[in-house]
Formats: C-alpha cells, structure tokens, sequence
C-alpha cells in the first residue's frame, strides 16, 4: 500500500487520525501491514510469469535451440520453481522464520531476474550475436544460472508468503483473515493477467546497440524491476509486520516418525509379534498416539496425491509446447495482432471468469439437483477436461500440419524459377516445361528424384538452348535465378522447414552489376552480389522499412521501401531492379505462404484446461485442508507443491525422449496417459473415507483432559461412590 492511498485513509471512517493508525496499524479493521504483502505478491507474480511467458521464446528465438531442448530445459526450471518450497519452509520454519526468510530469498531472486535480463543483452559478447559457441556459451551459462537464482527465489518464498499474511490477525478476526486470502488470490491473478500481456509487447520491440534484436532485455527487464519493487515494498512495513520465531519444522517430525515406523517393522519383520492396524502403529514404541493419529490423516491424503502430477504435466504445457503451437498460427484477430506467447493470458482471463461460476452458480446448482459432487468427484472431472483439453489441442495441430508446406525429403529436391530479367523464358525439366515471363517465378516448387534431374535447359524465342549443370543437393529447396539464356544462377535457399516461431524469412535479390547492401528494421544484408540473392533474415510480423545502402546506383529518387504486411511464418524475396524511368523499385515474390489457422482456435483448448484447472486444482487445495491436522497444513502444501514439480519432470522425460515425430500425437499420446490416470484416480477415490480432523482432535483433547483429571483426582475414575465402597 502507497503513502498516499494511506493517508487518504486518514480521511474516511475507520482510520480517523494519523496517531491511531500509528497506533494500532489498521484499517477498516484490517492489520495495515497486510496492504503491503498484497502489493508484494501482485509485483513478485507479475515478475515471474512475466518472465515465464517469454521464457520458451527467448530459448529458440534467441538461444537457437530446439523445440524438444527448449522444453526440457522451462519444464526443468517449472519443476525446481515446485521443488524449493520445500527448502523454503525448512529454512522459514527451523531457522530464520517468514519474514528474514522472504526478505533474504527475494533479494536472491531480484539477483537471479537481474541476471537472466542481462544474459539476453545482444551484445553482451560481440557486435552481432551470430552464434558462435562462445557467444552461446555466454548466453547460456548466465541464463542457467539467472533461472536457477530465480528458481530458488521464487520457490522458497512460496511457502512462506501468504502464511506470513495470515500470522497478522488476531484472533476473532476469521471472516477478515478469509477475505485477505481472497484480495491475496486476486493478487496473484491480476499480476499473472497484466504480465503475460505486457512482456510479450515489450518483446516484439526492436533494441540493441550494435545490431537490432526483439528486445528481450527490455521484456526480462521489467519483471526484474518489479521484483525489486516487490522486495522494497515487503521491507517498508517491516516495523508493522507481528514476527514470530521459527518454531521446529513439523515436516521433519512426520519425516522422522514414518522412517522409525519402517525401520520397526523391518526390524521385527522375523519375530512373533502381534499384527498392528496400521503400518504407522509401529512407531508407537517412540511417537506419541496423536502424531501418529495426524500422519495417518496425512499419508492417506498424500496416496490420493500419487496419480495427480499427471494433470500437471498437461496443464504447464500451456507455457512452452501450446505457445511454440501458436507460433505456427496467425494472431490476427480481427483489429488484434496476438503474439504467441500472449496467448497465455487467456487462461488468466478466464480463471477470473470461471471461478465465480463455478461457485456461485455451478456448484449451488449441481447441490440443488441432489447430486453429491464431492471434492474428489471434482478433481477427477478436472483432469478429464485436461483430457479432452489435449484432444481439442491436437485437432487444432492437425488443421495446421494441413496447411505446411511440403518440404524436399533426403533423396528429393525442390526447385522454383525465377525470372528477374526482361524476357519471357521456357525451362525444361525431365518430364515437365514451364514459361516464365519476365520478372516473374513459378507458382510453386517442383520436387524432382535427385538421381533422375540429368539436365535443365533454359531458352527463350530466338535464342539457343543452355543446360544447366549444377549440381542440386539432396534435402533442400533451389531458387532458379534466370536472366537470360546464357545467364543463371542456382541458389540454395537455406529453407527446409517453415520459418519458426512465427517469423517472416526475408532475402534480397540484386539485378545491378554492382555490390548493394540493404538496412532492414535494423538488420544488414551485406555486398548483395550481382544477380544473387542474399541470406534470409528472419523478423516479426508487421509492416517493416529498408533502405538501399548503395548510392552510386541510386540517382535522386526515393530509396527507402516499405514490405507488405508480414503475416506469421512467411518467408519472401525481394528482387530489386532499376525500373525505365531510372528509379529503383522492388518487386516481392512469395516463397512460403504465411500461418493461416488462426490462434483464436486455441481458445477451446484454454477453456477446457482452465474449467480442468478451476475443479482440479482449487478444490484440491481446498479438500487437502479439510482432510489435514492444523498443524499439518504445510506438509500437505508441500506435497501438493512436489506433484506439480513431478509433472513437470514428467514433460521433461517426454521431450527429452524426443521420439514422437509429430506434434498431435504427443498431444493425444499425453491425453491418453491422464485419461488412465483419471479413471485410476477415480478407482481411488472411491475407497476413500472422509474424516473430520477437529472432530479427531476434540476426541485427542478429551482424552488428554480425562487423563489429566484421572491423575489428579485418581477416585474419580470409579465414580462418585468409590470412597464409600473403600
């Protein structure tokens, strides 16, 4: 909470002078430090999925990994994000306590945010960052070492957070308590929401210093300045906040007690001793009947937890393997231009949604049609629309594998003519002729046997005919530069799949006899030579400039140029020419057609993880608590925390295998796996026994109470005429 919204709160009924606030730091009956534990989460949650939204990107955009190494290493750095909590509480809860854990823990995770922002500089280690292993080298081990801080960071406070913001109430203050974990819920969603619609903006934009790149320093940038902001705001209301001192971590305690009740067992494996009922009766010999009796609450919830890291496997992919899918889809929705990694926000958009739905109507209506939706029920229905969710995802990805191009395979090649001269010339393939006037190419690439392309002749009218003996190599597409029947030139165009990530392939092709260079939106084709064509440069959707830098054979007429609108995954060439009256003009021709299946197909797919996630997710939280001892709540929100790292170590197996050649059969391969699980989970479910754990409890509390009553009175046990029978 800002100063100024504080002292505005001077002025309204609750907080009448500024020595009351003082005094009792509260407002409107709220603890006024929880004001700045909220403004704390929105900044650290907009950091991190702010940085995570661009994080698949920034590996094979800018890294130039693959697709299978780029989701290894986010589903890697997810699953440490879910393994720390665990470090995090041990720290929070035998150490330092909350508050120095999550002031030493985010200073350690603006570090790491300030780290990966500066790995992605362009020109942190030459000019033009072109890929050289040293260069990558340099990239790479600061990224890995940025995300490992950030893992740290972000995973050993998570624990810690909203458990500090419940420590502020006293208590009577259950119903103000409730409502803070809803403003913290909101919180987390309002950060998630604005950052994965900023950062992809930020991203798109064009920054460095040497060369021009998506400015990803900018993009990683501002998720760091939010996290120091996170960490400033945190301490200013440091003198506000009530500490309490760690207290012994009841995680080792169950840890401790389950290792004595195995090693027990085994130990008496051989020997005549009566059966127990239960494998934790074991640890009676040292652990007291109530730690055992709260383990056991615990362990069975903890079974229900072994099918569901498989939800989670399907459910993270929505930051890596569905945003690599938009990439090879068209974002323009009407007015909108959507980058891929924007795409994101859809599910944030509809969590705040589905979640007053689902609560106030949905559920409320399903009770008044006398239907038990238990909590398990719901859970198992989550994971089914996950299901379907990789279903709809995979029929989405087979629409779009329907408009790839068809590209050469290994005993194939691909060849287009282009004509840049003035005549109209005839080419002769075996098999097959073709026209080509002039200034003008074949409308799309002939695929020939390599072993049987003897010969390609080239003529016009009048003219003789010249073969063309150069060699095509196998696996690739040519361009066929002809210019007249004694003029042409092979070029092989680099392209054997469609230009990832949503970018547009752009290449000059010079007609001049002298050597031109061209500026676009920043990047340089150096030295064009004659009658060739350049390199693809790759670029974002957009309509983009470039200016001819060569101004011996530019007379006074305009030399900048605008393209076309780029759509996503084009490629294109750009022939540039002298027109009649002297000017230069350049004449486009389209070499891959851009994406046409539009992301607004993914949104069935967000719908239904989402309405997955709202019945999975929350209400597992929800039926962890309720089945938990008080004292046991962490450890369940640590084992709650470690099937979501499971999940995505599970991904992480799946593409590291690598073995699955196309998309949509991950896709249902993945829908398939949950859809077992589901129906195990199910089967689980069914043989579940709710419990009341206060009711355990309040029996514990009385039998402790009838005890301390039997020691101190030792008659009373007999009743009321035990003296008299003595």
């Amino acid at each position: 909470m800002s100063f100024s919204k504080a002292a505005a709160c001077l002025n309204v009924k609750g907080c009448t002078s500024l020595e009351e606030m003082s005094k009792s730091h509260s407002c409107f009956g709220y603890p006024l430090s929880i004001f700045f534990i909220v403004v704390n989460e929105f900044c650290e949650r907009f950091s991190y999925y702010g940085m995570r939204a661009i994080l698949i990107l920034y590996f094979t955009n800018f890294m130039g990994w693959n697709d299978n190494l780029s989701t290894a290493i986010y589903h890697t750095f997810v699953a440490l994000c879910y393994l720390t909590p665990i470090l995090g509480a041990l720290i929070a809860d035998s150490w330092l306590g909350k508050f120095k854990t999550i002031v030493s823990l985010s200073i350690v995770y603006t570090i790491g945010q300030a780290v990966i922002s500066i790995s992605s500089i362009n020109d942190l280690t030459d000019h033009n960052h072109d890929g050289t292993p040293d260069s990558l080298t340099t990239h790479a081990a600061l990224s890995m070492i940025g995300l490992a801080l950030i893992a740290l960071g972000t995973g050993g406070i998570k624990p810690c957070v909203s458990a500090f913001g419940g420590d502020q109430f006293e208590e009577g203050q259950e119903k103000q308590r409730n409502r803070f974990f809803s403003i913290f819920y909101l919180a987390i969603n309002a950060g998630s929401l604005l950052s994965t619609i900023i950062t992809p903006m930020l991203r798109v934009q064009q920054c460095g210093i040497h060369s021009q790149q998506s400015c990803y320093p900018l993009a990683f940038g501002v998720p760091a300045a939010l996290m120091a902001v996170s960490l400033i705001v945190f301490v200013m209301g440091s003198s506000m906040y009530k500490k309490y001192q760690p207290q012994g971590n009841v995680m080792a305690k169950v840890v401790k007690c389950i290792g004595f009740a195995i090693k027990n067992r085994f130990r008496h494996r051989s020997k005549r001793f009566p059966k127990r009922e239960h494998w934790l009766d074991w640890a009676k010999e040292k652990y007291d009947e109530r730690l055992i009796s709260q383990i056991k609450m615990v362990t069975r919830v903890m079974f229900l937890y072994i099918p569901l890291p498989m939800f989670w496997a399907l459910f993270d992919q929505q930051g890596s393997r569905w945003t690599l899918q938009a990439t090879t889809m068209n974002g323009k929705i009407g007015a909108i231009e959507i980058q891929p990694d924007q795409m994101q926000t859809v599910n944030a958009i509809l969590i705040v949604i589905m979640v007053p739905i689902f609560d106030g109507v949905l559920y409320p209506l399903i009770a008044k049609c006398g239907l038990n939706f238990s909590s398990l029920k719901r859970m198992t229905v989550g994971m089914f629309l996950a299901a379907m969710a990789f279903v709809a995802a995979a029929l989405v990805q087979l629409e779009i594998d329907k408009t790839l191009p068809v590209f050469p395979l290994g005993h194939e090649v691909q060849i287009k003519v282009l004509n840049i001269g003035n005549d109209n010339m005839t080419v002769s393939f075996p098999g097959k002729m073709v026209a080509s006037g002039a200034m003008s190419q074949t409308n799309e690439f002939m695929t020939f046997d390599v072993d049987k392309l003897t010969s390609i002749n080239i003529s016009s009218a009048g003219s003789p005919v010249t073969a063309v003996t150069q060699d095509f190599m196998p696996g690739q597409r040519h361009t066929l530069l002809v210019w007249a029947p004694n003029h042409y030139h092979v070029v092989n165009d680099g392209l054997n799949m469609k230009p990832e990530k949503g970018e547009n392939g752009i290449r000059f092709v010079n007609t001049f006899n002298e050597l031109i260079s061209v500026t676009m939106s920043g990047k340089v084709y150096e030295n064009i030579t004659s009658n060739d064509a350049s390199q693809y440069q790759f670029f974002t959707s957009g309509t983009k400039t470039f200016t001819l830098n060569s101004p011996e054979i530019l007379p006074p007429c305009p030399h900048d140029f605008k393209s076309s609108y780029l759509g996503f995954g084009s490629a294109y060439t750009y022939v540039i020419k002298r027109k009649d009256d002297g000017c230069v003009e350049v004449k486009e021709f389209e070499d891959i057609s851009p994406n046409t299946v539009n992301m607004a197909l993914q949104i069935p797919q967000y719908f239904l993880i989402t309405c997955g996630e709202v019945v999975f997710s929350v209400t597992g939280l929800e039926f962890s608590y309720s089945q938990a001892p008080s004292n046991m709540k962490s450890v369940l929100q640590a084992g709650w925390l470690l099937t979501v790292a499971v999940g995505n170590i599970i991904v992480l197996i799946v593409a590291g295998a690598g073995q699955i050649s196309q998309q949509w059969a991950e896709y249902i391969l993945f829908a398939a796996l949950l859809l077992v699980v589901c129906v195990i989970f199910a089967i689980m479910a069914r043989f579940y026994t709710y419990v009341n754990p206060a009711e355990v409890e309040a029996q514990f509390d009385e039998d402790e109470k009838k005890k301390n009553r039997e020691k101190s009175d030792p008659y009373a046990a007999s009743g009321p005429n035990s003296q008299t029978q003595m």
